[in-house]
């Protein structure tokens, strides 16, 4: 087995050709990343704090109760999503704006998408060029209460279109 064999398997697990070049380019494997925290920022990343738990939960109950007077939703369906995935999954999310995934569970890039209760169809899309190899799937219903799936990404169709579909599964 050769040093670069890994440049196949990015294939099989559905690196955009660009990635691959940029890996055979640099000679990493992305398999091998490892983020490099020290001890402060550990401190910070270990649990979810209960500040932030408040918060999550202030923000559902508020947005059900803003429903149910208005008849409208907040548009806040992405941030509620990997807020869950935060404090459910202990996923360290990315700075915001950060390109091709949302955060790190483990090893593993995670891209969250949420399905909010307004959507006629249970799926999602996600941009094939994306740098994840594990979807996160939030279903929020219309009674606010949240469910969640992952997806390997190995297991999300490949194609020539800059966007998948990944319908919830049931």
């Amino acid at each position: 087995m050769s040093d670069w064999d890994f440049l196949h398997d990015m294939h099989d697990q559905g690196y955009s050709p660009d990635q691959i070049a940029d890996a055979a380019a640099c000679g990493y494997n992305p398999d091998d990343w490892e983020i490099m925290l020290d001890d402060e920022e550990l401190d910070e990343i270990r649990l979810p704090s209960q500040e932030l738990i408040q918060i999550f939960d202030n923000l559902v109950s508020n947005a059900k109760e803003y429903y149910q007077l208005t008849g409208r939703y907040l548009q806040i369906w992405g941030e509620l999503g990997e807020l869950f995935a935060e404090i459910e999954f202990g996923i360290i999310r990315h700075k915001p704006h950060t390109k091709g995934s949302d955060g790190k569970l483990g090893n593993d890039f995670i891209e969250i998408k949420t399905i909010s209760p307004e959507k006629t169809e249970a799926q999602i899309q996600v941009k094939r060029s994306g740098n994840f190899n594990k979807l996160l799937i939030i279903r929020i219903s219309h009674d606010f209460t949240f469910e969640s799936r992952f997806v390997r990404r190995k297991n999300i169709s490949k194609g020539d279109g800059k966007y998948a579909r990944v319908s919830w599964p049931t």
